[in-house]
């Protein structure tokens, strides 16, 4: 039974351990998170991108290019 108490003691101490390791990761973690927050961090919340329209002419134009590009590809399978 003694050997028994002593097991659960390393154990707790075990535990002890890396429950310091962890509070020193996680306080890395906050810390670069910090840093790079503007470089798309987890913790940052997620900056919506503003998009540009596009143009009749520009749409078109890929349009033009797409059915090209689909034309080849049915050109070769024959």
């Amino acid at each position: 039974m003694e050997n028994l108490s002593s097991i659960v003691g390393q154990l707790k101490k075990e535990r002890d351990r890396v429950q310091q390791q962890l509070s020193g990761l996680n306080a890395a973690l906050a810390a670069f998170a910090g840093v790079y927050s503007n470089r798309g961090a987890k913790s940052a919340p997620a900056q919506k991108r503003k998009r540009r329209p596009m143009s009749a002419k520009g749409r078109a134009a890929i349009r033009r290019a797409q059915k090209a590009r689909w034309a080849k590809v049915r050109a070769a399978k024959k």
